[in-house]
């Protein structure tokens, strides 16, 4: 069955996670991704441990579905414009001056293509005054606020150990993308669609916001502790981890009835979700003592059983082995012609009519430059 994006084709000119992450989510959905790599070298991720048979794990991630054509930006332009012309999208992570510096800037693609779109990640955006600089996940997480509210109360920032900003840029130039698409139906031209790194992680910090803007004051580092929620976070058992979400107010009460302390429903500490967010640690030690008395599986069914949402803290060879990601093929596979069957993440977005696919594993650098050259 067709992809929804059946019929697209993007030029793919990014290296390493946001660029490649965007335009795997389009190459999932059915799209044409071209990924065009620099001549003898590839993307800089086809570096990155671990490997398999020494092609990169994560480049084979975040690159299958797609088709690879190595060239030489400045010595083949022409060939790069020729493609532009049969392009709907055109994807750049460079940093903002590059395209313009190779002649390939937004002004030179729409002339050559109006109804081309182009999509640009950076660190910063395409202006303003930090534009120039170049921007990392670190950098990105460090001043957007997100480091300065990560980790625990008394201790020093710390960064989230996933590359939230480059994932979450890749997802909102996805979005922006076809965005334009659609208003492109309407005036029959392209546009020039850019997010960047930082203002993706900046967009996940909505309580942060809130309270900035509400009160105009630093958040303060909670912890585990949710700023709008009470008991919300992970609590320690007998034998593991688990999380428990139980700020509203039935499910409060049922919680305080399977640990056994069902006089806490009536200790004014704890009568509203906002009095239990302003008593948390109160609560909190007060649940830990009888949650640790048992193991995780114990606790996991009464909470089932009273419809306390509940779960444990997996690793991800749990994650990768449960029996509902499983069937929610949030693990798929691949034939690569080096590594053989390679296991690869699913499609997270689910279509009824054309759902998004892995059809293809990551290709080798410059696989298909005669087919898309010749």
């Amino acid at each position: 069955m067709p992809g929804a994006l059946e019929g697209l084709r993007v030029l793919d000119l990014t290296s390493n996670l946001s660029g490649p992450y965007c335009c795997m989510m389009l190459a999932d959905h059915g799209a044409d991704v071209i990924k065009l790599e620099q001549a003898g070298k590839g993307d800089a991720a086809r570096n990155m441990p671990p490997f398999v048979n020494g092609e990169s794990a994560p480049f084979m991630i975040w690159n299958r579905n797609k088709r690879s054509v190595e060239i030489d930006l400045k010595a083949e332009r022409e060939k790069f414009l020729a493609l532009v012309e049969t392009a709907d999208f055109v994807v750049e992570n460079y940093r903002p001056g590059v395209m313009d510096r190779l002649g390939l800037g937004w002004p030179v693609l729409h002339e050559r293509n109006p109804r081309v779109i182009l999509g640009s990640i950076s660190g910063f955006g395409q202006t303003g005054p930090y534009s120039k600089r170049g921007g990392f996940d670190l950098i990105a997480q460090a001043m957007s606020g997100l480091m300065s509210i990560n980790g625990p109360e008394d201790g020093p920032p710390f960064r989230l150990p996933i590359a939230i900003s480059d994932v979450a840029a890749g997802m909102f130039l996805a979005f922006g993308l076809l965005a334009a698409l659609e208003a492109r139906h309407r005036s029959g031209r392209g546009q020039h669609v850019e997010t960047s790194l930082v203002e993706a992680a900046a967009s996940f910090c909505v309580y942060e916001a809130a309270h900035y803007f509400a009160t105009g004051t630093r958040p303060p580092r909670i912890g585990q502790q949710h700023r709008g929620s009470s008991p919300y976070q992970v609590f320690a058992t007998a034998d593991g981890y688990i999380t428990i979400g139980a700020s509203q107010q039935k499910f409060f009460v049922a919680l305080c009835d399977i640990v056994g302390l069902p006089g806490l429903v009536d200790d004014p500490r704890f009568a509203s979700v906002a009095d239990r967010v302003a008593h948390n640690k109160d609560l909190v030690a007060l649940l830990a003592a009888p949650l640790s008395a048992h193991g995780s599986a114990h606790w996991l069914a009464a909470l089932e059983a009273a419809g306390i949402p509940a779960g444990p803290v997996l690793g991800f060879d749990q994650v990768f082995t449960d029996p509902h990601m499983l069937a929610r093929g949030m693990v798929a596979e691949t034939e690569h012609p080096v590594t053989g069957r390679f296991r690869t993440l699913g499609v997270p977005v689910k279509l009824s009519d054309t759902p998004g696919t892995v059809r293809r594993p990551a290709p080798r650098l410059g696989e298909h430059t005669p087919d898309v050259l010749g």
